[in-house]
């Protein structure tokens, strides 16, 4: 198979299919070419043999054998039978064209077709080719005297020449189908492409942060209709991981600026007056706590940030998730694990994501609970529900409002050395799968949180 040089293969696509299409119409344009005019040349022959035997019978016709020596009859045409007619006596000759004398080429090939006896026709090549026939004359079937055949012969000059104007007429035709096609061809690929040509077009023009244009426009081909949910999906991950960026910023920067005001505050102090040993060393411990804190912050929201980034997105049973994360925390026989509902409860989020939102809920609780924390999960069509139930001294009304505020905590003195982002992590990745977390406040004592997610 011959390929094209790299230098001469289209560059574009729709130039490919093009001289794909092309290259499949041409041998498919040969082949018919070939074979119809093979059936054309066998038809003209056929032709030509019809008009020689026909010729032939009209000959034999005159031809008496009941006497001895055979006589032909005189007809009022007889000019025209004798043209480029030879009658044999057996293997004598009795007439032959003027045309063709004895010895010549044609006469010796008469000679030679009349000896086979018969119906039977050959080609005599070598200039204008010549086909003759022969036919035999008389009463076939006598054994007192040998057979009488006629020999007629015809120049095919005009019928190789119909043959020559099938062809050149056929590949003509061709070249213009073949240019035809290739033209219709580039149209049609060119139109269905152009779907194509304008949404790279709104992929240039259109900002991935900001803009809410959607590729996967109704009304098109099917084909393009899925790609253009493709480059919804991915578009809408791009979206998500430049919102989690946006928010990891705000985040660091909110929770750095007071750590970082800090050490701002107590550098100055330590430049604008001299202080005493125990004062310099207040001072530096200050400094040192807020570096640790700073850093704490950076390790905790990082951390999320890069698990949030490995989460893609999935479908994960609920119930062996929890369970791990309980026996992981050591506080299996502490975590009363319930279902609502009935069969496995599946959640449209990976297992790691799932993981990552319960988690803080999960550690509070612990944290806060007297004797029992219970993790309850409620199956529903659309949607998952999994709460977290404590007995614990729940939380101070006044510190609602902030409880999913990063880096705020209802009691920094609770002995818990967190920088008060796990809620907040919790809440902005739920967000990201198409869930929530929120607090509800309806227990006499202790605190609910419930997360919801999408049904796997």
């Amino acid at each position: 198979m011959t390929v094209l040089p790299r230098r001469l293969r289209p560059r574009t696509l729709r130039g490919r299919l093009s001289l794909i299409t092309l290259a499949a119409a041409a041998l498919l344009m040969i082949i018919l070419t070939v074979v119809f005019n093979a059936v054309a040349r066998v038809h003209l022959r056929h032709q030509a043999d019809d008009e020689l035997r026909t010729r032939a019978a009209a000959v034999a016709a005159t031809v008496d054998t009941r006497h001895v020596p055979m006589r032909v009859m005189e007809m009022p045409d007889d000019a025209l039978f004798d043209t480029n007619v030879w009658i044999f006596d057996g293997t004598r000759l009795i007439e032959h064209p003027a045309s063709a004398p004895v010895g010549s080429r044609l006469s010796q090939a008469a000679v030679r077709l009349a000896a086979l006896h018969g119906l039977r026709c050959v080609t005599v090549a070598g200039g204008d080719p010549v086909r003759l026939c022969s036919a035999p004359a008389g009463d076939a079937r006598s054994r007192t005297r040998p057979a009488a055949a006629v020999v007629t012969a015809l120049d095919l000059s005009p019928y190789q020449a119909s043959a020559d104007t099938l062809l050149a007429g056929s590949l003509a035709l061709d070249g213009a189908v073949l240019a035809c096609m290739y033209g219709l061809t580039r149209l049609a690929v060119g139109r269905a492409l152009r779907p194509v040509g304008e949404m790279t077009e709104q992929a240039t023009r259109w900002s991935a942060a900001a803009s809410q244009e959607r590729f996967g426009a109704p009304g098109g081909p099917t084909e393009l209709a899925r790609l253009g949910v493709s480059l919804d999906a991915l578009l809408d991950r791009i979206r998500a991981v430049l919102r989690h960026e946006q928010q990891l910023t705000r985040e660091l920067s909110h929770e750095l600026r007071t750590p970082l005001a800090r050490v701002v505050a107590e550098v100055d102090w330590l430049q604008a007056r001299p202080r005493s040993g125990p004062d310099t060393r207040a001072a530096h411990a200050v400094i040192a706590d807020a570096a640790r804190s700073m850093g704490t912050i950076c390790d905790t929201l990082l951390a999320d940030a890069r698990d949030a980034a490995r989460t893609a997105p999935g479908t994960t049973p609920v119930m062996p998730v929890l369970r791990r994360l309980a026996n992981r925390r050591g506080a299996a026989a502490k975590v009363a694990l319930t279902v609502h509902g009935g069969g496995t409860v599946v959640a449209g989020v990976s297992a790691a994501l799932l993981e990552r939102i319960v988690s803080p809920l999960v550690d509070n609780a612990l944290r806060h609970a007297r004797t029992q924390v219970t993790v309850r999960v409620v199956k529903d069509t659309h949607r998952v529900r999994v709460e977290v139930l404590d007995d614990g001294p729940g939380v101070p009304v006044s510190f609602v409002p902030h409880l999913f505020e990063p880096g705020r905590r209802a009691d920094p003195g609770d002995g818990h050395h967190g920088a008060g982002l796990g809620l907040p992590l919790a809440r902005r990745l739920a967000r990201s799968a198409g869930g929530d977390v929120h607090f509800e406040p309806r227990l006499p004592s202790g605190a609910r949180f419930a997360v919801t997610l999408p049904a796997g």
